[in-house]
C-alpha cells in the first residue's frame, strides 16, 4: 500500500540503472580529475586575526540564513500538513549541498586551472577539478588574508541558499527524491559556472566583462528565481490552485524567518568584503538601508491598493530589499541604497500580486516574484548607484556603459538558468517522476512522503 501510494511501480529497476550509470558517470569524472591535485590557493598575503574573526561570523550568519530562516521562512508560508516537508528539503539541501562542495563543487567554482582545450579554454565557462576533494588545503592556505578553509566554508553558505530558495516556487508538490535529484545537478550544472563565471577572477567570462556582483544578485538570485520560474511552470499549478484559498497557516514562523534572514544578510552581504573593513561597514549600512525602504515601498504599495497593510507583506518587502541591495552593497551609497529598496519594495509587490495573477502561473512562495524581479533591479542598477556623481563608491566611469554590461549579464544569467534548469527539470521527470500523486498532494507531503506530522493535537 505504501509503495503504491508512493507512486514506484515496475519502473524501479529501470529507474535504478539510469541513476546508478549517472552516479558512476560522476564518480568517474571526480576520480580522472586534472593531475594538479596540489593546485596553490589565491596568492597569500599575510593572516589578519580581526578578518578571519568576521568571516567567521560571516559564515555562520549566512548558513543561519537557510536553517532555520528559509525554513521558517517558507514553512509559516506552506499549508500546515506541508510543513515539515518544506523544513525537511531545506535541512536536507543543506546537507547534499555540503557534500557536493568538497567532493567537487569548490573546485569547479573557485579553481583557476580550468579545463583547457584546443578550440575552446573552458576555464571561461567553469573551474577544474584539480582541487576536487579540497586537494591543497591546509590550516595554513590563506585566501586573502584570512584561511582558505574559511573561505571555502563561507562560499560554501551561498551555494546552500541558492537551491534552497527554488523550493518556494515548486512547494507542496514535488517528490523528495526528485527535489534531491534536481537540487544536487541544478548545483552541479547551473549554480557553479555562473558562479565561477562572476566571482572566480581574470579569465571567467562575466567577470572579464566587467559585470558587478557583490554579494551574488546574478549568481544567487537571479539564478534561483529564474529556475523556480521554470519549475513552478514545468511541475504544473497545484491541486485547487487559484480557486481553491491556500493562505500561509502560520505567519508568525514567517515572521521570526524573515527576521532570521534580515540578520543572517549582514553575514552574507557584508562579509562579501572577505574583511573587517570599511566596505563591510558600508555593506552592512546600505544593507539595512535597503531593506528598511524596501519594506516600507510594499507597505505604502501595498495599502494603497488593497486598502490595509499585511504582516506577509511588509516581510516579502524586506526580502525585496535584501535581495536588491545584494548585488550593489559593495559600491552603493547610503542615498542610493535608500532609493534601490524602496523602488524593489513597490515593484516586487506588483510582480508577486498582479503579474502572478494575470499570467496565471503557481509560484507558491514568490520566488520569482520576489528574487528574480528583485536581482534583475538590484542588477541593472548597481553600475549607476555605484557612480560617485550618484553617491556611489565604485570606479564606474560611464552609467550607461556600466549599465549595459549589467544588462548583459543579467540577460546571460536568465538564459543560461532557464534553459538548463528546464532540461534538468525534464531529465528528473523522465527518470524518477518531479510530481507527488493526486493522494498524496490532498493528504499532505508530511504525512505522504515523511509520514510524520507537525502537528500532534490529540
Amino acid at each position: 500500500m505504501r509503495s503504491e501510494r508512493l507512486g514506484t511501480g515496475n519502473r524501479e529497476p529501470d529507474i535504478r540503472r539510469r541513476l546508478a550509470g549517472l552516479t558512476a558517470w560522476i564518480v568517474m569524472g571526480v576520480c580522472v580529475a586534472s593531475p594538479a591535485w596540489a593546485q596553490s590557493a589565491p596568492a597569500p598575503t599575510h593572516l589578519d586575526s580581526g578578518d578571519t574573526g568576521w568571516m567567521l561570523t560571516a559564515s555562520m550568519l549566512v548558513l543561519m540564513m537557510t536553517i532555520p530562516g528559509a525554513a521558517l521562512f517558507y514553512g509559516g508560508m506552506v499549508r500546515a500538513k506541508n510543513l515539515l516537508s518544506v523544513m525537511m528539503q531545506c535541512f536536507a539541501i543543506t546537507a547534499l549541498v555540503t557534500v557536493l562542495w568538497i567532493v567537487y563543487g569548490y573546485s569547479l567554482a573557485f579553481s583557476s586551472t580550468g579545463m583547457q582545450a584546443h578550440v575552446v579554454n573552458w576555464h571561461t565557462f567553469i573551474g577544474g577539478l584539480d582541487r576536487a576533494l579540497l586537494a591543497g588545503l591546509t590550516p595554513t592556505s590563506l585566501y586573502q588574508t584570512v584561511p582558505e578553509s574559511v573561505f571555502v566554508m563561507f562560499q560554501l553558505t551561498f551555494a546552500i541558499i541558492t537551491p534552497v530558495l527554488i523550493i518556494g516556487a515548486y512547494a507542496e508538490r514535488m517528490k523528495f527524491s526528485a527535489m534531491l535529484w534536481f537540487s544536487g545537478l541544478w548545483l552541479t550544472v547551473v549554480y557553479l559556472p555562473v558562479a565561477h563565471m562572476v566571482w572566480s577572477g581574470p579569465g571567467s567570462l562575466l567577470g572579464d566583462l566587467g559585470v558587478l556582483d557583490f554579494a551574488g544578485g546574478t549568481v544567487v538570485h537571479i539564478n534561483a528565481g529564474i529556475a523556480g520560474l521554470i519549475a513552478c511552470l514545468v511541475i504544473g499549478k497545484r491541486r485547487g490552485y487559484p480557486h481553491t484559498p491556500m493562505p500561509p497557516h502560520n505567519l508568525g514562523y514567517t515572521v521570526v524567518g524573515a527576521s532570521l534572514l534580515w540578520l543572517g544578510w549582514f553575514g552574507f552581504n557584508a562579509g562579501s568584503a572577505v574583511a573587517a573593513n570599511g566596505s563591510a561597514g558600508m555593506a552592512m549600512l546600505v544593507t539595512q538601508i535597503a531593506t528598511a525602504a524596501a519594506a516600507l515601498g510594499w507597505l505604502i504599495a501595498e495599502w494603497i491598493t488593497h486598502g490595509r497593510p499585511s504582516v506577509l507583506g511588509i516581510v516579502s518587502g524586506a526580502v525585496a530589499g535584501l535581495v536588491a541591495v545584494t548585488p550593489a552593497a559593495g559600491t552603493a551609497g547610503p542615498g542610493g541604497s535608500l532609493v534601490l529598496g524602496f523602488i524593489a519594495g513597490v515593484v516586487c509587490f506588483f510582480s508577486a500580486t498582479k503579474l502572478k495573477h494575470k499570467l496565471g502561473y503557481d509560484d507558491s512562495l514568490d520566488v520569482f516574484g520576489v528574487h528574480a524581479i528583485a536581482g534583475i533591479i538590484g542588477a541593472l542598477l548597481t553600475g549607476p548607484l555605484a557612480a560617485p556623481t550618484l553617491g556611489g563608491f565604485g570606479t564606474v566611469t560611464s552609467l550607461w556603459g556600466q549599465l549595459w554590461i549589467q544588462a548583459k549579464g543579467v540577460g546571460f544569467t536568465i538564459v543560461w538558468s532557464a534553459v538548463l534548469s528546464f532540461v534538468l527539470l525534464k531529465l528528473v521527470d523522465w527518470t524518477i517522476g518531479l510530481r507527488v500523486d493526486d493522494e498524496q498532494e490532498m493528504v499532505g507531503l508530511d504525512i505522504a512522503l515523511h509520514e510524520e506530522k507537525a502537528y500532534n493535537l490529540s
